[in-house]
């Protein structure tokens, strides 16, 4: 379909959606997040993955509510502008700009980790440029490309898990007894959280989605329940092979999967599918950063410059450009546990923002019960209470940098209530 004046193309449709959604999610998270889980809550680190998906579903089923009725670019930053007020919708799309940047330059740094550890920050640089040239060919080619990482990714972790279970030691006593405290179990999902954040990316996708109201809903649950069979097999299979004990100590814990296994030929094939899987995220979100900075803009809570939409490619070119040289910054200076540290703090915040918004919708507006958002808000703000402090610290210390910046602005030029731009066709 054709963009209005000025607008996005729709060109996705529900399947697009579901792989934009899974391929941001199944990333490097499942390939590193069992570690520090494990250090946190040993065999207890599946109840944090369960507590974990309980959250993200209360996040999914708001933010997908919150898509069918505002299907604009932009995802909480636009909810939380139109339910609770322009300061909330503010910090929600700081919130997601700051912990989807750190987010990034995670992955980024993931790939150099796991393709080339003597120069991982230049591969990691190296990948973050070649995904966004692929970026700047249009969404299609982005969704046409994380089918393929997707499908890679899919097959590397059932070769996981084939290994797992072909070895000697693989016993699913393993699993009992549950061995942690309530505030480790809760750290752990607060890590394991990491891995499932990405299906904020499908609401991202409100103005080049078809039909947003019916699309945006149905393809976010379906996306996190995908997600969420290949996390608990992969989990399993994980715990009942390698001890807790050597888990916790390790940075590559599918990897001691696979060399336990009979099939420990096929470790390089992990450290390649990691590398993959990483791309996989940053391919998806790259863009989904660009499109709340895109958002933001056309409010003037962001320099206006980055409001432009290149009219040959229709594209947020400018915005999609400097999302990736702040990226390329980060990795320069930032350690992989900093970057997801600020993360998980700002993301949290940005759902829990989010979760608040969906609970000023009207009953006629509702698609699931209320009281699920309120276990979405409160689950937010328990996570982020879990985390370790200086991660809790850093990723307010961002937010509120955020808030100061939006005075500021307003200062000097008042932040319009209202959209600048006439709402997106929602056909």
């Amino acid at each position: 379909m054709t963009a209005g004046a000025g607008g996005l193309k729709r060109t996705l449709g529900l399947g697009d959606a579901v792989v934009v959604g899974a391929g941001s999610m199944i990333g490097a998270g499942v390939f590193a997040a069992w570690s520090p889980a494990a250090d946190a809550a040993g065999t207890g680190l599946l109840i944090g993955l369960a507590i974990a998906a309980v959250i993200a579903f209360c996040n999914a089923t708001s933010s997908a509510q919150l898509a069918a009725v505002h299907p604009k670019s932009g995802g909480t930053y636009v909810y939380a502008r139109r339910r609770l007020g322009p300061f909330w919708g503010h910090l929600a799309g700081w919130g997601f700009v700051v912990g989807k940047t750190a987010s990034c330059a995670a992955m980024a740094l993931t790939v150099g980790a796991y393709l080339w550890p003597a120069h991982d920050r230049a591969v990691a640089i190296g990948a973050v440029v070649v995904i966004t040239l692929v970026n700047l060919g249009g969404l299609e080619r982005t969704v046409a490309v994380t089918k393929v990482l997707l499908a890679v990714v899919l097959v590397v972790l059932a070769a996981v898990v084939v290994s797992g279970w072909s070895s000697d030691a693989a016993d699913l006593a393993r699993l009992t007894p549950i061995d942690a405290s309530p505030l480790g179990v809760l750290r752990a999902a607060g890590f394991l959280f990491f891995a499932f954040a990405g299906y904020a990316r499908i609401a991202t996708l409100g103005e080049e989605v078809r039909d947003p109201a019916r699309t945006i809903p149905r393809a976010i649950p379906l996306a996190l329940a995908m997600v969420l069979g290949v996390y608990v097999v992969v989990g399993i299979t994980t715990l009942a092979v390698v001890p807790t004990t050597e888990l916790a100590g390790n940075g590559a814990p599918l990897r001691l999967v696979v060399g336990a296994g009979r099939f420990d030929g096929l470790t390089p094939l992990v450290n390649v599918g990691a590398g993959i899987a990483a791309l996989g995220v940053l391919l998806n979100l790259i863009p989904g950063v660009s499109r709340t900075t895109l958002a933001m803009a056309r409010h003037r809570e962001l320099p206006p410059v980055l409001a432009h939409i290149s009219p040959s490619r229709s594209l947020p070119l400018r915005a999609e450009l400097s999302v990736a040289a702040i990226v390329v910054s980060l990795i320069v200076v930032l350690e992989l546990r900093s970057a997801i540290g600020i993360s998980g703090v700002a993301v949290l915040s940005y759902y829990a923002i989010t979760n608040a918004s969906a609970l000023r919708l009207a009953q006629h507006e509702r698609r699931w019960p209320r009281p699920i958002a309120i276990v979405g808000l409160v689950g937010c703000l328990v996570l982020i209470a879990s985390l370790p402090p200086m991660a809790i610290v850093t990723g307010l210390l961002s937010l509120a940098g955020g808030a100061a910046m939006r005075l500021l602005l307003e200062r000097r030029a008042p932040v319009p209530i209202d959209d600048p731009r006439p709402s997106a066709d929602p056909g």
